[in-house]
């Protein structure tokens, strides 16, 4: 089984810069980690090359230093990674980044399942994964908690929903979000350290994967940040206290007189 796994390097919450021409985030040079839902993905995908064979193939977009995550996911199991690098890129919404992603999973040549975190913590929109299946042409089953089992052609999960799951059974190729729910992923091993630092990263460009330039980067984007600011600090309210039964007819009380 032929695996792809997109993964997204973000800035550490407590580290977050906006560029305040472009609007987007400042990515060189701030310390950056694994989207978190992403190492879900990685795991899954390692674990899913241990029960069927085959190879785990990591695809990331960002700057040269996201080629870092890259070796990180190598060091859990992946067998090889995939930079897609150029300014060209920069500034891509979600639509242009599936495209982007998706012109480099078609370079990457045949496969059998792309999985991707549910969503990423800095943009938190969920639409990449669903957007690659789209570009692609082929089936998406988003929010996966379980692989139950799989054959050459299809593929049965479990998908997580507000009251409790449904059972989904896919032809493949298909693409996957995986959520935390399921599994447990594990820490690098040393051998796997060693294989990832002298892992050869493959770094595509805009005229390596030959795509629409209409469709990348800002130019391609149809939404866009306008502006970005803080909202102002509120002022006024008051804070109830005592016991809970005191507090709640206090709470009444007041949303009466605001009525009145």
């Amino acid at each position: 089984m032929n695996i792809i796994v997109c993964i997204k390097q973000v800035p550490e919450t407590t580290d977050v810069r906006i560029n305040p021409e472009t609007n987007t985030l400042i990515r060189e040079g701030v310390k950056s980690i694994i989207n978190p839902f992403d190492v879900y993905a990685i795991e899954e995908g390692v674990r899913l090359k241990e029960r069927f064979g085959g190879k785990v193939s990591i695809i990331t977009m960002g700057p040269p230093q996201a080629e870092g995550a890259l070796r990180e996911a190598i060091s859990l199991g992946a067998d090889e990674g995939f930079l897609v690098c150029d300014r060209a890129f920069a500034g891509s919404d979600t639509w242009a980044t599936s495209y982007t992603l998706s012109g480099a999973i078609k370079k990457i040549g045949a496969f059998d399942l792309i999985i991707c975190g549910k969503q990423a913590s800095d943009g938190d929109t969920a639409q990449v994964g669903p957007g690659i299946s789209t570009h692609l042409d082929i089936p998406q089953v988003t929010y996966v908690k379980k692989v139950e089992d799989a054959t050459v052609k299809s593929m049965r999960v479990e998908r997580l929903m507000e009251e409790g799951y449904e059972v989904i059974e896919t032809p493949l190729p298909a693409l996957l979000t995986v959520v935390k729910e399921i599994n447990e992923p594990r820490l690098p091993s040393l051998k796997g350290m060693m294989k990832a630092k002298g892992a050869k990263i493959t770094v595509w460009g805009q005229k390596d994967l030959n795509l629409d330039p209409q469709n990348i980067g800002l130019c391609g984007s149809p939404t866009q940040v306008v502006k970005i600011f803080t909202p102002p600090q509120r002022s006024g309210g008051q804070m109830l206290t005592g016991e809970a039964p005191e507090i709640a007819e206090k709470l009444v009380s007041a949303i009466k007189d605001a009525l009145l």
